[in-house]
């Protein structure tokens, strides 16, 4: 479509007036009016972006021209991301192609305005921002009024002419566009455009332990701890002992020397330095210049979007210049896979080449001729790639936050051709349009390939935010629309507020709702065709006689939607035993990964591991800690102490007494006795009648956690204390701590009293008291005994020697038996109903994050460290992991063209791409997926892939014995079996008694397994899974696979 100087023909309906709440409510504060964000809200969001940035999108008008599959994708993104205002604009009317991708078109609204149609369901997206649509001309006077302007659709002389104006009016200026399996992006933030944080990395923060004199200025880590500072890098310093001219001094750039060192310049002026301290990494800004579209046009920046494809992107400029010029010409694209319309487009590449500035050496013909056969091409998951790195862009230039995209990114997907000799190159009459909604993809792959991709069975596990987008790709696509096809969808979660940011499938009014079942409706409206089944089921072992063989063997593939990595796991082991593909993919923040698990062929999603997560050691957090997240991990551990486990310690004691005990008795060291004292002190020493109780145990808490444990702490290490060496004990990550004395006027302290007596009164089924004031007044009439100072205690100050004392210590059973005798009959605790309480972060009314933040901050009070505010507690606390709709979006984009592989049978595996992005950058990274490794036995390869199939059930219909089994390894496999499992159970081994042996080698294997296991075999159940242990005919160990053993 053209945008230039056009004006409605028919005048819009004036528009009716709605009510548009703002999500940044303005509080008034003592000396300026405060914005506050919907946190429950942008939650996942702003541990992405941070409050400024989400701050400046709050005052950007932003301008989205054409509304088809693309234009409505960025919208989308930029709508639920919260920008002030969203404006949309599209002269044209639907066709029924458009349907391949524009996910808010019905068949009933051809014919209808394209922007009207969509208005409505972008304001449903998120009510704090209202999206207008622009009717009449798209003048300059209009474009005025926006802070960013994004064309999709356009003719390359809107792009310069609009690009033009906005470039000489500090105007951000996009431009995208899709061709078949081809993209592009334009970005121009004009000739100024200044970024505070180019990555979004939390700054470096590490404690040092000397700091030179010198004109360069060396600077030594503590503990051979890594800095992970770069030459590029600024620091600045705090709490510098000798040297403080260092602290809060103004940014001074790092020269690095090696992994504990790096220089700042010039110290010879400064005091010496004495001790301790910590460098912390100043985020700079950095400032970016952009060409305007016409300029960039004839002198190009490429943003490489795939290394293996490294000379593509100036082709590309050529070519999509060329499908301008050439719809210029001819009124319209070439079609799709006609010769004779590509034969004409190579002539237009070629007059564009001459003509170009930018030009390229040699043609890449047969490129072009793709370009051109596609060029009519639509389908969703390349309008979700290009239109989320779009909105991306839009959002940086809105906040100036992460690294812009310079300035021309191109993109391809011809993998998803076929792959199969000529299979890029369909005949014509493969690709002419049905009439179907689906035309867009028919132009691309064909009229048969479509069919194939209704037939198709998909399970997809999860259907939260990549979920939804993947639900979504698949209605668009027509996954599962055939009479034979299906797709099923589970998740046992509900919908929650937090969702609503990055899901788009759900609403406010669908809160607490099943998510797979809000997600299967709507996608149904999408594309009524689709044979969706949602359900609320938990993958795992307890879900096996749903998810059986049964189920497994129909299906053509798996999606994970998974946010944990045991479940992810557990979902790679099914795929791999029922050899299925699986489309593997996950996101943090602006990072997101792609991986492809194809059987036979490639890895799968467990053959590696990310490394383990970096733990604070116990005498670290338990005495030692020296930064928020330790306080934060106490705190949330003191949670569980406090209010979850002594009433799930209780409930299990009142409900069954005598088992409860023969339990405990066979825990480990001195768990019995801790788990006892835990249960008389709930049940009886600390139980609560009334409230105010409940307040005196939360007073009595804060003095034993803010004074009497630190004065300990300080009578046995004081101040001054020094160790062995002579060095001072309180240095380096050790932080000499100060006892709180409570003050009940400190806010912070009283909210740990209110938040602590009232989750105590929670746990005991107490009616609890909110009103403060009154709290307050409870509070300071609690009697506290002075602090006297143990001896002998001892307090360990490494994990070895907590470690060493800890399996030192048995449980004293005098003191067991004595505390078991002391327990009051359940007559006399029948009364007693108490309620284990289950963390929920996301909760503002429960008092858990408050007991959280404060438990937290008053520790951090105790050794200076610096607080944390309530979002970044419940960021830590929670372990929330970051999310932004963009991310999920491009990443299930990528999922999808993937799939397109799989349906089209592709088995090369230098066909596919795993994918790792990262929008902040940005940076595109893809490669071919890593081979099954290859083990062996005799003369036999084999890998993860692979299996002995044994078929226990004969001819006659008995059953295979063990001793049969045993035999039929050593006369077919030439394989001695010296050991042989079922699930953790042995069933056979060369050092079992002889007796046992001789027994159960004339029995089943079935009868075997049942009796090792001692539990039976569920009627669901086909195949039993055996490990095994064995030797070659040379008595060598050999490591073999897995079998599977059909009893049925």
């Amino acid at each position: 479509m053209s945008f230039e100087n056009h004006v409605q023909a028919q005048s819009s309906p004036p528009a009716k007036k709605r009510r548009v709440e703002n999500h940044f409510q303005e509080v008034e504060m003592a000396d300026s009016t405060e914005k506050e964000i919907d946190e429950g809200l942008y939650s996942r969001q702003l541990y992405v972006l941070g409050h400024d940035a989400m701050r400046k999108m709050g005052a950007s008008n932003v301008l989205i021209a054409g509304m088809k599959g693309l234009g409505v994708e960025v919208a989308k993104n930029v709508v639920l991301a919260g920008v002030k205002s969203v404006t949309i604009y599209d002269p044209d009317t639907i066709e029924l192609p458009h349907l391949s991708s524009q996910f808010f078109f019905t068949e009933n609204d051809v014919g209808k305005n394209t922007a009207d149609v969509c208005q409505p369901h972008l304001s449903e997206l998120n009510s704090y921002v209202p999206v207008d649509v622009l009717k009449g001309e798209l003048s300059e006077e209009k474009l005025k009024k926006y802070q960013v302007v994004v064309l999709t659709d356009s003719s390359l002389t809107d792009q310069v002419r609009i690009g033009e104006f906005c470039h000489s009016n500090d105007i951000k200026f996009i431009v995208c566009d899709t061709k078949g399996l081809f993209g592009q992006v334009f970005c121009d933030f004009g000739n100024e455009f200044i970024v505070s944080d180019i990555d979004g990395e939390p700054p470096v923060s590490v404690l040092i332990s000397s700091v030179t004199k010198d004109t360069e200025g060396v600077v030594t880590c503590s503990d051979e701890t890594r800095h992970n500072l770069t030459g590029e890098d600024y620091v600045t310093f705090k709490e510098v002992e000798g040297m403080t001219e260092l602290n809060g001094c103004q940014p001074r750039p790092v020269k690095e020397l090696g992994p504990y060192t790096f220089s700042i310049g010039d110290t010879t002026g400064f005091s010496d330095y004495v001790k301790g301290g910590a460098a912390v990494q100043v985020k700079m800004p950095k400032t970016f210049k952009f060409k305007s579209i016409n300029e960039s046009l004839n002198e190009p920046e490429f943003l490489i979007s795939d290394f293996a494809k490294f000379e593509r992107p100036a082709q590309l400029h050529i070519g999509f210049q060329a499908l301008h010029s050439y719809k210029s010409k001819c009124g319209c694209l070439p079609r799709p896979y006609n010769r004779e319309d590509g034969a004409k487009f190579l002539e237009v590449v070629k007059e564009v080449n001459t003509a170009a500035v930018a030009k390229v050496e040699e043609i890449d013909e047969k490129l072009m001729m793709k370009l051109s056969y596609l060029s009519r091409g639509d389908c969703s998951p390349m309008q979700a790639v290009i239109g989320s790195i779009t909105a991306q862009e839009v959002m940086k230039a809105c906040s100036g936050k992460f690294s812009p995209l310079v300035q021309w990114f191109y993109f391809d997907a011809l993998e998803c051709l076929s792959e199969e000799e000529g299979g890029d190159e369909l005949p014509e009459a493969a690709a002419v349009p049905q009439g179907s909604r689906y035309d867009g993809q028919i132009a691309i792959f064909g009229s048969d390939y479509q069919k194939k991709l209704e037939q198709l069975k998909y399970f997809i596990v999860g259907s939260g935010a990549i979920g939804c987008e993947l639900l979504k790709n698949f209605a668009m696509i027509g996954i599962g629309a055939g009479p034979n096809g299906k797709v099923f969808v589970t998740d046992m979660d509900h919908i929650e507020k937090s969702n609503l940011n990055r899901q788009f499938l759900f609403r406010s009014w669908d809160i607490q709702k099943p998510k797979s079942t809000v997600a299967a409706n709507s996608v149904k409206r999408m594309n009524p065709s689709l044979n969706i089944e949602a359900q609320q089921n938990r993958v795992g072992v307890d879900s096996e006689d749903i998810y059986n063989d049964d189920f497994f063997e129909s299906l053509d593939g798996v999606c994970n939607a998974l946010d944990n990595v045991d479940a992810r796991l557990y979902m790679d082991r099914r795929c791999v035993y029922y050899r299925k593909p699986l489309l593997e993919s996950g996101t943090l923040g602006t990072k997101g990964n792609v991986q492809v698990v194809l059987p036979n062929t490639t890895e799968s999603y467990g053959s590696s591991q990310d490394p383990p997560e970096k733990t604070v050691p116990i005498c670290t957090l338990h005495n030692f800690p020296n930064a928020i997240e330790h306080t934060l991990q106490w705190a949330r551990e003191k949670f569980e102490e406090l209010f979850a486990q002594p009433p799930d310690i209780v409930c299990q004691y009142l409900s069954d007494p005598a088992g409860f005990l023969a339990r405990v008795h066979k825990g480990a060291g001195n768990e019995p006795l801790m788990t006892l004292r835990t249960l008389k002190t709930a049940a009886v020493d600390k139980r609560p009648t009334k409230f105010p109780d409940c307040v005196e145990w939360a007073r009595l808490l804060f003095q034993e956690y803010y004074y009497n444990t630190i004065a300990q702490l300080l009578h046995v290490f004081p101040p001054d204390h020094k160790t062995t060496t002579g060095q001072p004990f309180w240095s380096g990550p050790k932080r000499c701590p100060t006892p709180i004395k409570f003050d009940p006027n400190e806010d912070l302290h009283l909210q740990f009293i209110v938040a602590g007596s009232i989750l105590y009164a929670e746990t005991y089924n107490i009616k609890p008291v909110k009103d403060k004031e009154e709290i307050r007044r409870m509070a300071t009439a609690v009697v506290v005994p002075p602090f006297v100072p143990k001896s002998g205690v001892v307090i360990h100050t490494t994990d070895a020697e907590a470690q060493a004392a800890s399996n030192a210590v048995t449980s004293d059973t005098d003191e067991m038996t004595a505390i078991e005798n002391s327990l009051p009959s359940l007559q006399e605790l029948k009364d007693l109903k108490m309620t284990p309480l289950d963390f929920e972060k996301d909760d503002d009314t429960n008092y858990h994050m408050d007991f959280i933040v404060a438990c937290s901050n008053l520790r951090a009070g105790n050794y200076s460290i610096e607080p944390a505010d309530y979002h970044k507690s419940k960021g830590i606390a929670g372990k929330i992991i970051p999310a932004i709709a963009t991310t999920t979006s491009l990443v299930v984009g990528l999922v999808c063209l993937e799939l397109y592989k799989l349906a089209n049978g592709n088995k090369k595996i230098e066909t596919f791409k795993n994918g790792f992005i990262n929008l902040a950058l940005p940076f595109f990274g893809f490669s071919e997926p890593m081979p099954a490794p290859k083990k062996k036995y005799y003369d036999k390869e084999w890998t993860l892939w692979d299996r002995f199939d044994i078929q226990g059930r004969k001819e006659d219909g008995s059953e295979m014995t063990l001793g049969e089994f045993l035999d039929l390894f050593q006369n077919d496999h030439r394989l001695d079996i010296s050991m042989l499992s079922y699930d953790v159970s042995i069933l056979y081994s060369f050092f079992m008694q002889k007796a046992k042996v001789t027994e159960r080698k004339k029995m089943p294997m079935t009868e075997v397994a049942k009796a090792a296991s001692k539990k039976g075999i569920a009627p669901h159940v086909r195949n039993l899974v055996f490990e095994i242990c064995c030797s070659d005919d040379q008595g060598e160990d050999v490591e073999v696979p897995y079998i599977k053993y059909n009893f049925k």
